[in-house]
């Protein structure tokens, strides 16, 4: 880990101002496998598609010095905050953030790990527009895989129509996942939910 006092004040002040302003970040046992995970598998590149105000981005970069990361913002106000908080954070260097729709951004490059943390009802859009800039030996990991309980729910229980709708697309990602027969997927119940989706050719 490359995190120093300094730093690691850094990050929590962004993930305090975030919390204060209701931008949704990641859990903090989300963050803390993820970051496990990159130590354990070598990960080196990274795609992540939802950028928020660069919490995540900033916990992943720092846990070495080797770590770049490429990641995708579609809100204006959200980019302009990451931007200035790789800036500030010393880190922006290792970052290249772009400010579109990810639906919309064409990448050439491989990755070892893609993080799906962005409009949760394109998730099944986004797995099949970037899984070919995954590494052979590449892993998905999708947030949100409970939506905060509401997917384990009757349906009947959940009064806002927008939310019941989100849930079914959540739902359909959970079977798209199942019926994948090209990666082996598993759901943990680590933070809100996460899925790990590995190629079949480890």
């Amino acid at each position: 880990m490359i995190i120093n006092n300094e730093l690691e004040a850094f990050i929590k002040q962004v993930k305090k101002e975030a919390l204060e302003k209701d931008v949704p970040i990641m859990e903090d046992d989300t963050i803390n496998y993820i970051k496990k995970y990159i130590v354990e598998n070598k990960v080196k590149r990274i795609l992540e598609i939802g950028t928020a105000v660069g919490y995540s981005g900033l916990n992943y970069l720092s846990v070495d010095y080797d770590i770049s990361l490429v990641t995708i913002e579609r809100d204006e106000n959200r980019y302009l905050k990451a931007l200035q908080n790789f800036k500030e954070s010393g880190l922006e260097s290792r970052v290249d953030i772009i400010f579109k729709d990810a639906l919309e951004v064409d990448i050439t490059d491989k990755f070892d790990l893609v993080i799906l943390d962005g409009a949760k009802g394109q998730n099944i859009n986004f797995f099949n527009k970037f899984q070919k800039n995954l590494t052979e030996k590449g892993t998905i990991i999708t947030d949100n895989m409970y939506l905060h309980g509401y997917v384990e729910k009757e349906e009947e229980d959940i009064t806002s129509r927008n939310l019941r709708a989100l849930v079914r697309k959540i739902k359909e990602y959970h079977k798209f996942l199942e019926d994948n027969e090209e990666y082996d997927s598993e759901i943990l119940k680590v933070g809100d939910g996460i899925a790990i989706s590995q190629k079949h050719n480890l």
